[in-house]
């Protein structure tokens, strides 16, 4: 087999033996990376030299690569990006005539081109209008023709960049900070723009600019390691899609793995995340020293004018943060007469002092204490303790100080088990952030709360370590319990406490999945959760805790509806720890309108409804918020009730919240009879809410058989259908472990869709089984409707029964 590299040239010029030298070439395993890439760029250059040649271009003219070609950067579908420079001596027509010869071959090939035409001095003034240009021509690289000439312009774009950098380089943090909102951050992505994203290649590329402006320069630790596997994972894409694409879609994830010999997705995705991080922090220091020395600058000409009266040179100010921490420059730094060899608590001290004064943490100073801090002894001691809780607790300016410590490997040092979820991605889209950045926006969301706990420091540890056993197998609940008890004891704090950060960690879910997924009305339901808090010290810390952990996995975890949810069932539960008794819920009476409206369906045989807006007082919010509406519905008792609400619902475009169903009997004196009645929480999809009119007349016709709600939910699905992606997993339906005293209770999970509920209705009712109550909860794409059961006399199922029901709903809902 012949190596491209070392083919003859000659061999190359023409389109097909390039094309074929190339396919050769891309298909080696041998040589990935970093010599792949160059032996591409040098095979293409022998091409075009050849084309070059073979046109018998005029004197002083050159063909240039620029930007990543520049860089002898070729991934196997990067685009060209080329410059026919020419003097201004050569006739207009034959430096046209040249190009043609060049560009054309290149565009028979397929190959994406970027191309000009253009002087020295057109490509110059060119550039000091393009900030993009300008920073294409800092790479240009001679690939033939006149050397001389492409030396002369790099000379003259350099000098031009250098010269110009106080006005270029805020205009180019401009233009880094606007992509960066539009594409968002790398390392958080689950489906990354591995070029444009924030800690991608393009940032890396704008590194190198500030580098060359000498104005200042990145961390350079870990920097060209990152720049090669975000390369090396473009590369792959390149070859596993065959398209020049730079966004890494979850459906390409396996493929691109594979052809890193990595593990799996998610080995890909750490990797990845972890190169973008080390980009992304070069990035922030690199800016902040640009923007320091820019200042600086604009400040000597006062200060020359200070001298100039007989002034002397004031001295740089140092101001105090913390023993062996002062503020210099706008940064935390360590004092002259810090010692971290004799001060193991020093790193946390600074960390602390700088996030309390809502300071950057000097990049200089984290690496001398990295480099020299004596371990902390085990378990710590107090002081270290508190600084860390003072660092968690001092909000949005916790997380660039956490970022400093963390490229350093400080963290990993001071809590071991934090290396199993640093960088580790969650493929669940309700989440914004990977493992570890949304354990600590927890802690920057917890810190807003510590005024409604007794124990700020309790609620922000375990804010800090309530995930920490993902990336473990089995329930992470479980898994984290264990590991917080460890840290929480290494970090020093007494068996008590300890004890509740491991609850708190080990029932971070229970609140909420309670809340949103349980009848708060059954009896069983509010007992369980207080037989697991145990006391109302701890559940006001997991009230708080729940709300921090929605507030930063990401906007569809948290709502009004759910801080409502929540909050009722703290009352309820507070209520069993405080030794009150449970009200029963068998002899509650119905309402004043539920019982008119039952009176109502029972004098006409037909059902009658009302919808009212139900304004609730979430947490410690000033004004009340709309957290859905509640639909109440009575009619004469009949089969075929859920599936007939659950659809016209879903017709109206209607999401249901919860549904509760209660036989109402009415005394004799009222008419005597049994009503069902319905009490429904929903919300609107989007717009406003239909009219109660037109909902109870196609209820009437749902119920009459005259509306078909399986054929117009399948009409809406096949007007509106949904975009291709990854395969959804199959329903599950599992009978609960509620140990409810009113029914058995069925969970099901499933991809959420219109009409889901209408579906699970249908399918009990062939099932000889009553709907006592459901509640629904949306995360995402996933739905968890729970189901309240009852056989017809209102008894709960026998196990068996309960198995073959579960059974035969998940079978229904494939």
């Amino acid at each position: 087999m012949t190596n491209p590299d070392t083919s003859d040239t000659t061999e190359a010029t023409g389109p097909d033996g390039y094309a074929a030298a190339r396919l050769l070439l891309l298909q080696e395993k041998e040589r990935p990376g970093p010599p792949r890439r160059a032996a591409l760029a040098r095979l293409t250059d022998d091409w075009l030299a050849g084309l070059f040649a073979a046109a018998a271009p005029p004197r002083g003219t050159a063909l240039v690569a620029v930007g990543g070609y520049g860089r002898a950067e070729l991934s196997p579908r990067s685009d060209l990006d080329l410059l026919l420079l020419h003097d201004g001596t050569a006739d207009k027509a034959a430096v046209a005539a040249l190009a043609d010869r060049i560009w054309y071959p290149v565009w028979d090939l397929g190959l994406a081109l970027d191309h000009s035409v253009r002087t020295p001095a057109e490509a110059r003034a060119t550039a000091g209008e393009d900030l993009k240009a300008h920073l294409g021509l800092l790479d240009a690289r001679t690939v033939a023709g006149d050397a001389g000439l492409v030396a002369a312009l790099r000379t003259t774009v350099l000098a031009d960049w250098r010269n110009q950098a106080p006005k270029r380089l805020p205009e180019l943090d401009a233009l880094c900070r606007e992509r960066a909102e539009r594409t968002g951050e790398l390392q958080y992505l689950l489906e990354p723009d591995l070029k444009e994203a924030r800690g991608g290649l393009r940032d890396a590329q704008v590194l190198r600019a500030v580098a060359a402006s000498w104005l200042a320069d990145a961390p350079r630790e870990g920097l060209d390691v990152a720049r090669r596997r975000l390369l090396d994972a473009r590369d792959a894409l390149h070859l596993a899609t065959g398209r020049a694409t730079d966004r890494l879609a979850l459906q390409e994830q396996d493929a691109v793995a594979a052809g890193l010999d990595l593990l799996d997705a998610d080995t890909l995705l750490r990797e990845v995340y972890e190169a973008a991080r080390t980009i992304s922090y070069a990035t922030d220091v690199t800016w902040r020293e640009v923007n320091r020395v820019l200042k600086a600058r604009s400040a000597r000409p006062r200060l020359r004018t200070l001298l100039g009266r007989g002034g002397t040179k004031p001295p740089v100010e140092r101001t105090p943060l913390a023993e062996g921490v002062v503020e210099m420059d706008g940064e935390a730094v360590l004092a002259r007469g810090a010692r971290p060899e004799r001060d193991p608590v020093l790193p946390l001290r600074a960390a602390a002092a700088a996030a309390q004064s809502a300071l950057p943490i000097s990049p200089h100073a984290v690496r001398r204490l990295a480099a020299a801090a004596k371990p902390l002894p085990v378990p710590w001691p107090a002081e270290a303790r508190e600084e860390l809780v003072t660092l968690l607790g001092a909000g949005e300016a916790t997380v660039p100080v956490w970022e400093a410590l963390e490229a350093e490997g400080i963290v990993s040092r001071l809590l071991p088990d934090w290396e199993r979820v640093r960088c580790r991605p969650q493929r669940n889209p309700v989440h914004t952030w990977t493992v570890d950045r949304h354990l600590v926006e927890t802690a920057v969301r917890a810190s807003s709360l510590t005024r409604r706990v007794g124990r700020p420091d309790l609620l922000l540890v375990a804010a800090l370590l309530h995930d920490i056993g993902k990336g473990w197998p089995g329930d992470h609940s479980v898994v984290g319990e264990t590991i917080a008890r460890d840290l929480a004891a290494r970090i020093g704090f007494d068996r008590t406490d300890t004890a509740v950060i491991a609850t708190a960690v080990r029932h971070h879910l229970l609140l909420v999945e309670t809340a949103t997924r349980r009848d708060l009305d059954d009896p069983a339901t509010v007992q369980s959760v207080a037989t697991a808090v145990g006391t109302l010290g701890t559940l006001e810390l997991l009230h708080a805790l729940t709300e921090a952990d929605a507030l930063a996995t990401g906007p569809a975890a948290w709502s009004s509806w759910r801080a409502s949810l929540v909050a009722d069932l703290v009352k309820r539960v507070a209520g069993v720890l405080a030794g009150e008794p449970l009200p029963d819920p068998e002899a509650a009476a119905p309402s004043a309108e539920q019982e008119r409206l039952a009176i109502e369906a029972l004098r006409t045989g037909e059902p009658v409804l009302t919808l009212h807006a139900r304004d609730e007082q979430p947490l410690d919010e000033e004004e009340p918020e709309p957290v859905g509406v509640e639909l109440l519905i009575a009619l004469p008792d009949r089969p075929g009730v859920l599936p007939a609400v659950a659809g016209v619902l879903a017709l109206h475009r209607l999401t249901v919240r919860a549904a509760d169903l209660r036989a109402v009997e009415l005394p004799s004196d009222l008419g005597s009879g049994s009503v069902l009645v319905l009490d429904w929480r929903v919300a609107a999809e989007y717009g406003s809410l239909p009219e109660a009119a037109r909902l109870r007349a196609d209820l009437v016709r749902a119920l009459d058989g005259s509306l078909d709600i399986p054929a117009r939910l399948a009409e809406r699905e096949a007007a509106y259908p949904r975009r291709r992606g990854l395969a959804a997993p199959p329903p599950r339906v599992t009978v609960a472990a509620a140990d409810s005293r009113l029914a058995t209770v069925i969970e099901v999970r499933a991809q959420d869709a219109p009409g889901l509920l209408h579906r699970i209705g249908r399918a009990l009712e062939g099932a000889a089984v009553r709907v006592r109550s459901a509640h629904v909860s949306t995360l995402g794409a996933n739905a968890v409707d729970t189901l309240y059961v009852t056989r017809p006399d209102g008894g709960l199922l026998p196990d068996e029964e309960a198995s073959d029901l579960a059974r035969a709903l998940e079978e229904a809902l494939r």
